[in-house]
């Protein structure tokens, strides 16, 4: 029911997690990519194990807190390809610090890479997006709920949050914008919050389990989807019910 035959996605932080399993289920469904991460060694790999013959993945190291480059591989991509349909930002940090303990440079950092790259990437991006096309954009359950210890984290993604419904606003009619806010999901950027508070986070989501990226990525892929055609301006919880519980 999905297919992603003839269309482009930009992707950034493709090179693990989340943004990883976002490439390989839309490349899986007949995407052609644009990939992004900081580390481009690791997202050479990536391509060569999604593109073999090297024709349909376009993979380049970016730091998505530098405009200028930000631009660049957009416009690399769009003429690439001949044009994006959809926009996957995946690309952020994670650091764990309680507020005192934060630094103005730390703060700074976190916010360049979560909020100001969000703002970067999409504007860069929206010149080359084709109507029809879509925007998804990485909040987190921190945002609706607080969270210890990474009160940066949480006011960067809340603020990621107002931006896509705004942004929503702007692209309609053309461009859909939606969100997608996981749980507890188990990957490299969360592995030591599981670590210490493990069973704590379990027993206090419904399911009794953590997520894993490729769900997220289920998600993301609706998100650009025909099936979501008539939804934009959402923030879609995915989080084996721990919001609710």
């Amino acid at each position: 029911m999905i297919s992603f035959e003839g269309k482009v996605a930009a992707i950034t932080g493709a090179g693990n997690g989340i943004g990883l399993a976002a490439a390989r289920l839309m490349a899986a469904h007949g995407a052609r990519l644009a990939l992004a991460d900081l580390d481009g060694a690791r997202l050479q790999e990536v391509a060569a194990e999604l593109d073999p013959g090297g024709q349909r993945v376009l993979a380049r190291a970016l730091d998505v807190a530098d405009p200028a480059a930000c631009d660049r591989l957009m416009a690399e991509a769009a003429a690439h390809f001949g044009g994006l349909d959809h926009l996957v930002h995946c690309a952020g940090i994670y650091p764990e610090k309680l507020v005192k303990d934060t630094s103005d440079e730390a703060w700074r950092k976190l916010m360049a890479v979560n909020l100001d790259g969000t703002f970067y990437v999409c504007r860069a991006a929206q010149p080359h997006l084709r109507d029809g096309g879509s925007v998804v954009l990485m909040t987190s359950l921190a945002a609706q709920r607080g969270s210890y210890a990474h009160a940066a984290y949480a006011a960067s993604k809340g603020a990621v949050q107002s931006f896509t419904r705004s942004l929503a606003l702007e692209l309609a009619p053309a461009i859909r914008v939606n969100a997608v806010a996981p749980g507890i999901i188990a990957t490299s950027m969360t592995s030591d919050l599981i670590g210490q508070k493990g069973a704590q986070l379990l027993e206090s989501t419904p399911l009794r389990r953590f997520g894993t990226a490729g769900e997220i990525a289920g998600a993301i892929a609706f998100l650009c989807s025909p099936l979501a055609g008539f939804v934009t301006g959402e923030v879609m919880q995915v989080n084996g019910g721990i919001y609710i519980a």
